[in-house]
């Protein structure tokens, strides 16, 4: 993402992305009870590896110099790679 300029339109997508994926795995878990548990702790630790990537490439693009906006896209990276591959996998059709 070096030199790439996030605009409010990136921002609005991640945005409503992660609604969809909030809905359609609430959806699942209301459907599923049983398993919500691991389904819960899959979650939570899918965030934790996120937020964690994220952090470290916003202190590494921070110390690089690199533009405060740049090191904000820089953090949200991982997180925007993994709720964009949530939402292709909740939609895509199932056979």
């Amino acid at each position: 993402m070096a030199g790439r300029r996030p605009g409010a339109a990136s921002y609005a997508t991640l945005a409503w992305q992660s609604g969809w994926v909030f809905a359609l795995r609430s959806a699942q878990l209301w459907a599923e009870p049983v398993g919500a548990s691991v389904a819960l702790a899959e979650m939570a630790f899918e965030k934790q590896q996120a937020f964690a990537a994220g952090a470290l490439a916003a202190s590494r693009a921070a110390l690089a110099g690199t533009r405060p906006d740049l090191v904000a896209a820089a953090a949200l990276q991982p997180a925007r790679k993994r709720v964009a591959a949530n939402l292709r996998q909740l939609t895509r059709k199932r056979s």
